[in-house]
């Protein structure tokens, strides 16, 4: 479930063209609210999750079981509407519920009453997402949630792939979910002074990562899970992989709750390498976190140096966010399977936008349009969050 639409292919081939998904959004009331450039989710659950159930479901939830429902479904793997009893769900969200969250000051402070709707503790939990998943396709596994600002969804497949690889499930159903375009949340942000402003040329090119004339970042919602299963397991039943995770590795800053720091990004990289067993010089091409801040790119790229040094200037650094926002919880996730349909098909995503290169970002980041690399054989996928927490995938073309 992205700005872009719900089909993966056809995200991909949207991204792949450069198209951008941004748009100015009216938030908050007419009186007083503001017109900012986001990247919402044209979102409805159809017949996917019954009338009755909704009632108790946000919107981050709900889109996560609709991601959930694909994805089980195009693994072949959903039977008369249940999912593999066995399998673990591990979700990444940062907020959970904003816009009941928001719903609840509203009745308390304008109409002055304490009459909650009794479905708000369920729809404004953490967990909620990978509750309903569970409940939903009667799933039996642990059902963990992860909330790490902007790396909960990379460290929940991430910790997925490990309960898979030291023999704990054979099945996971792993990603993020994030809904908090409200313009109570939208407001916090916009106070942080962390989101873009409409670029001259227009707002669908606001979002500008490692551009010399990037503000900040799009804010976008959205949600993607992602079936990982054992080799062992995918084999007998024989299933066709998009592509293989094969290391993962996380770090903290302990540095600052808004500013980012090389040596955490460089320690997450090098540990889902040294995981991987993989030598650095085998990565073509990098899904960087690259939110679009003055602050924030330098550091990654910094960080991509520090790691893999000469092969640096080798490497295809593309930040995708350019085009669906910064998904927060759900970023994560949506760029892992960006990054495992990329080597699926050989193709790369650009960095649209990217007109006039920051001296100080200074890669090969991809400008423009996607790039044909038939012999990519191997790639990461980075998410770095606020509160110093990072996180780092490896994946291997299936």
């Amino acid at each position: 479930m992205t700005p872009h639409g719900q089909d993966p292919r056809d995200v991909f081939e949207r991204l792949f063209r450069g198209e951008s998904a941004v748009r100015m959004v009216r938030s908050g009331t007419p009186e007083f609210g503001s017109d900012l450039a986001l990247a919402p989710v044209d979102f409805d659950p159809g017949d996917t999750i019954p009338k009755v159930q909704r009632l108790f479901m946000a919107r981050s939830a709900q889109m996560a079981v609709v991601a959930a429902h694909g994805a089980i479904r195009s693994a072949g793997l959903l039977v008369e509407h249940r999912g593999p009893r066995d399998a673990g769900v591990y979700v990444g969200c940062a907020l959970g519920g904003a816009e009941t969250i928001q719903e609840g000051y509203r009745t308390y402070y304008d109409r002055k009453s304490r009459r909650y709707k009794p479905s708000t503790v369920p729809m404004i939990m953490a967990n909620a997402a990978a509750s309903h998943i569970s409940m939903t396709y009667e799933v039996q596994g642990p059902a963990h949630t992860y909330s790490i600002a902007c790396s909960s969804s990379t460290v929940a497949i991430g910790e997925a792939f490990r309960a898979i690889r030291d023999g704990y499930l054979e099945v996971a159903l792993a990603g993020g979910t994030e809904a908090m375009l409200n313009d109570g949340s939208v407001a916090a942000w916009e106070r942080l002074g962390v989101l873009a402003s409409e670029h001259p040329e227009g707002v669908h090119v606001s979002s500008r990562p490692f551009d010399a004339e990037r503000t900040g970042f799009v804010l976008g919602e959205g949600a993607a899970i992602l079936v990982i299963e054992s080799e062992d397991r995918a084999s007998a039943r024989g299933a066709s992989p998009v592509a293989e995770i094969v290391g993962y590795g996380s770090s903290s800053d302990a540095h600052n709750l808004i500013e980012p720091l090389a040596d955490g990004q460089v320690r997450a990289m090098r540990d889902g390498l040294l995981d991987s067993g993989i030598d650095p010089g085998e990565v073509g091409y990098i899904n960087a976190h690259a939110t679009g801040t003055p602050t924030g790119d330098p550091v990654e790229i910094d960080a991509i140096k520090r790691v893999f040094g000469a092969h640096a200037q080798r490497l295809a650094v593309s930040s995708t966010k350019s085009m669906h926002g910064h998904l927060v919880g759900a970023a994560g996730a949506v760029e892992c399977a960006i990054t495992a349909l990329a080597l699926s098909e050989g193709r790369i995503p650009p960095t649209a936008h990217l007109t006039t290169p920051d001296p100080a970002c200074d890669l090969d980041c991809v400008p423009g349009v996607g790039r044909e690399l038939p012999a990519l054989a191997v790639a990461m996928s980075n998410s770095f969050a606020f509160g110093g927490s990072n996180a780092s995938l490896v994946l291997r073309k299936a």
